[in-house]
């Protein structure tokens, strides 16, 4: 039962937020009639709602109880002080993100009523091989898993050009990338450390192709990478007092 309730809350997406019981049955592969009844089960106890058309959405009580998970409660509530005058200053797209399986998630972000179109939302998957804060968590992560990610790209040239980027991840402690897709724009992202210097988080801003070499960025993001992961509990960056002589 658990396992078809959760079939079913999987069939809705970015590109699927409402669903007839028809659609809801055929993306979930199952019977009409198991369907209505779990559909039904979930809208009683707020997993899911109807919208004025009478088709199934996703209900506020799955918001709820998703905003107690720990990786991303604590880390936004940290992070959005600093991300709010990243924000200020720059007046583009600011995102956090954590590393989930082979996926970046958006944990938050703020955006400027004139900024760049893009594709991210709170609570999306992004790739790691195509986004700043992809790479720096891709950067992080162990060889194997890495090794993992180049198997699934089309080319030694890719493999090659990705092994480039995060060896300068790597070296810089920052990623720059350029992506052409929604519109064409540039990331700068940074890591966010924990009390026990791992990195748990990237945080980026996405600012029009062209509009300024996105070197210009690096030294704000850097900043607020570097706050936040002082509010984690890193001590990256402070000064230690000298032992008494």
């Amino acid at each position: 039962m658990v396992d078809r309730a959760l079939t079913l809350l999987a069939a809705f997406s970015a590109d699927h937020r409402a669903l007839g019981l028809a659609e809801l049955s055929r993306r979930a592969g199952m019977p009409r009639s198991t369907t209505s009844r779990l559909a039904a089960r979930l809208r009683e106890w707020g997993a899911l709602e109807r919208d004025e058309q009478g088709r199934f959405v996703v209900g506020l009580r799955l918001f709820e109880i998703a905003s107690l998970a720990p990786r991303s409660h604590g880390l936004r509530e940290v992070a959005l002080p600093y991300l709010e005058d990243l924000h200020e200053v720059t007046r583009q797209h600011v995102l956090l993100a954590v590393r989930d399986g082979a996926e970046a998630l958006l944990v938050e972000r703020l955006s400027a009523r004139a900024a760049v179109e893009v594709a991210y939302r709170v609570g999306g998957r992004m790739p790691l091989h195509d986004t700043g804060v992809g790479l720096v968590l891709l950067a992080d992560a162990d060889p194997a898993f890495r090794d993992e990610q180049f198997a699934l790209l089309e080319s030694p040239a890719a493999v090659a050009e990705l092994r480039r980027r995060l060896a300068d991840v790597q070296r810089l402690g920052v990623a720059v990338f350029d992506r052409k897709r929604p519109a064409p724009v540039s990331s700068v992202a940074a890591p966010v450390r924990d009390h026990a210097e791992r990195i748990v988080a990237a945080v980026s801003i996405v600012v029009p192709a062209g509009s300024a070499k996105p070197q210009a960025y690096e030294q704000v993001v850097r900043a607020a990478a570097l706050a936040i992961s002082r509010g984690m509990g890193s001590r990256r960056g402070t000064r230690t007092s000298r032992p008494a002589q």
